[in-house]
């Protein structure tokens, strides 16, 4: 199998029964993070088994029913992913769901393998997600930080959206977290996470650029042009930068976990890009940001 194949999973190449992206633990060949994608029509409905992992169901499109344990969340969502942030509910290993949609919708669930289970099912509201502008200039982008430690309480999972606006570079200046380090003071620096990026494209034939590359001592080296639908898998490496072509605006879906019991997102620059950063400073962010609403810091 290439790398491209392996690492770069187009639209359609790992759907799954009612799923048209299925990703485990164990089809990425690592062993926390997964994702899947759920389209619904007007009336449908799918029962969902968390089994050992927590999981996330966060509309994309649409709005529905989420049934768990005795209690039921009702999820407005939103007519799209560059439109406003959308409502969402946790569930925790070994609960059994119902996820039903009165207008039909498609629905991400991202997901952490954990061992702990003290966590309760719980809805998440939007106007309690923070919404965060990074970079400046043609590095510009906007974060939806949906569960992430300080925003939303989980027990391995990490998950955030990305949105460029077209032309834009972001996952700038390439960072890794694909080992546990801690600095010369003991001080954690970076954390392991395997990372899956799930994109859209808005704009009909819309496309961008997706890059990994890896270290001497753990080679990967993946340049994927994305689609809508399509998947790229991070087990270990620097990545980026994610590329928005001109004239198309693009979404990803980031979804990280890993053996940590602290659930830290700590990243390390590749050296050779990190004096990018200190640019910013001089530059405006780009003013088509934020998408769908207002700033929340």
């Amino acid at each position: 199998m290439s790398a491209a194949s392996k690492y770069h999973l187009t639209n359609g190449a790992a759907a799954d029964g009612p799923y048209e992206l299925a990703i485990t633990p164990e089809s990425a060949g690592w062993g926390y993070s997964g994702l899947r994608i759920l389209t619904l029509a007007p009336g449908e409905e799918q029962v969902l088994a968390t089994g050992d992992s927590e999981v996330l169901v966060l509309p994309l499109r649409g709005g529905c029913t989420v049934a768990v344990g005795g209690q039921v969340f009702e999820l407005s969502g939103r007519d799209g992913v560059f439109g406003e942030v959308t409502d969402f509910a946790y569930l925790p290993p070994a609960s059994q769901c119902l996820i039903s949609s009165a207008s039909g919708g498609t629905f991400a669930l991202p997901s952490a393998r954990t061992k702990r289970d003290g966590l309760p099912a719980r809805y998440g509201r939007k106007d309690d997600v923070p919404v965060e502008l990074r970079g400046a200039g043609n590095c510009s982008r906007q974060v939806n930080n949906y569960c992430l430690p300080g925003t939303f309480e989980a027990e391995q999972l990490l998950v955030c959206e990305v949105l460029t606006p077209g032309g834009n570079w972001s996952s700038y200046p390439p960072h890794k977290h694909d080992e546990a380090r801690r600095d010369e003071h003991g001080r954690p620096v970076e954390s392991e996470l395997e990372e899956i990026y799930y994109f859209q494209v808005a704009g009909e034939g819309g496309f961008a650029y997706q890059r990994v590359y890896g270290t001497a001592d753990r080679p990967i080296d993946v340049l994927a042009e994305v689609r809508s639908g399509d998947a790229v898998l991070i087990p270990h490496g620097w990545h980026g930068p994610s590329i928005a072509a001109p004239g198309y605006d693009l979404y990803y879906l980031n979804v990280m976990a890993g053996p940590g019991q602290d659930r830290a997102w700590l990243i390390c620059d590749d050296p050779a890009h990190g004096w990018v950063r200190s640019t910013w400073e001089a530059q405006e962010v780009d003013p088509r940001l934020p998408f769908g609403g207002d700033e929340k810091r």
